[in-house]
């Protein structure tokens, strides 16, 4: 902890450089920095003076021999343990994007309705977690499947750490299971992928309109009689990525723009960066295309319930609660292992 507050004048001696803000990203970067610092500090002194009060008490219990107190103490130590778990897990969200709210997109991949349905299924999988976290989120984009299913979604989360929490998810998750689309009842494999990307306010990216090719479109899906009616949804490609942000959530076409672009604009910026990274680090910038051996998860439900992380080996066989938004072992499980690994390195 001394390292840390020493740390933390550093860090707060820098924010005062006039200069800071010229570079915006970089400066939020710095701020989030000192706002986890924080965070970590304020939450370590509360939960050390805790365990010092708890500790006379419990003295103090024995010498009266008072049963009472000791239940108490008893209640205040599982309180105590709850924020020390909670602390652990925070520690892990130490990543440059991780305090940054997210953009998650659900793209299904080839195999018609059967990988639509399995995006829909993951769709409502996140949306169930996201209410059970209670994070401050809203669908901008839903794209209805032919038959069934999706298309394509977006969910913009305004939480903190809400891409620290959900970079576990990207990549592809596939599916076997007995089609419910097929008439001879068979065997099925599908896959869609997830990608999240953080926000950044203020971005600082220009994003040329030249590159941009815009569509609007009778928009589809849960959102009531009154965007039907028009085409004011709008689908926003960015010609040299083929990265693709659509929005139709809001009810005037200006605003559906608005929202498609910020959308795009925050795309489009994490894949240059990516790419920059890549060159750095002398690996290829592509994405793994959907399909065999690029998965992260596997979700089977015939002939047995399992389901697997392939990067963690964790693996449990509550595939209804894993699909209800249950998420959480496998979220822990990812930030472990990264969190490992990144002290190794």
């Amino acid at each position: 902890m001394e390292t840390k507050n020493e740390e933390l004048l550093v860090l707060e001696k820098q924010s005062s450089n006039p200069d800071l803000w010229e570079n915006p990203e970089q400066a939020q970067a710095l701020m989030r920095k000192i706002g986890a610092l924080k965070s970590i500090i304020e939450s370590w002194n509360k939960a050390s003076t805790s365990c010092n009060d708890l500790g006379e008490l419990y003295e103090m219990a024995k010498l009266e021999n008072s049963e009472d107190l000791l239940q108490s103490i008893e209640t205040d130590i599982s309180e105590l343990e709850k924020t020390i778990s909670e602390m652990e897990f925070r520690k892990m969200l130490d990543g440059t994007d991780d305090a940054c709210p997210a953009l998650l997109t659900i793209h299904p991949g080839a195999g018609g309705t059967e990988s639509q349905d399995w995006a829909l299924m993951l769709f409502r999988m996140y949306m169930r977690f996201l209410e059970r976290e209670k994070y401050d989120f809203k669908v901008i984009d839903l794209q209805d499947g032919d038959d069934a299913g999706l298309k394509g979604a977006t969910i913009e989360i305004n939480s903190e750490f809400a891409y620290g929490m959900l970079r576990s998810e990207i990549g592809v998750h596939r599916l076997v299971r007995i089609s419910p689309f097929d008439s001879n009842a068979r065997r099925h494999t599908s896959f869609t992928a997830v990608y999240v990307y953080p926000i950044h306010e203020n971005l600082d990216f220009d994003l040329d309109m030249s590159e941009v090719r815009v569509d609007t479109f009778r928009a589809s899906g849960a959102g009531g009689q009154h965007i039907n009616k028009t085409d004011s949804a709008v689908r926003m490609t960015h010609l040299p990525t083929g990265i693709i942000a659509s929005c139709q959530s809001e009810r005037s076409q200006i605003q559906n723009r608005e929202t498609a672009f910020k959308t795009l604009k925050t795309m489009v910026a994490a894949h240059y960066r990516q790419e920059e990274e890549a060159k750095r680090t002398d690996r290829m910038a592509s994405k793994k295309k959907v399909e065999w051996g690029s998965q992260i998860r596997s979700y089977v439900l015939h002939p047995y319930q399992m389901i697997k992380d392939l990067r963690t080996s964790l693996e449990t066989s509550d595939t209804e609660g894993v699909l209800d938004g249950d998420l959480k072992p496998f979220i822990n499980a990812y930030l472990l292992s990264t969190s490992e690994s990144a002290t190794k390195n």
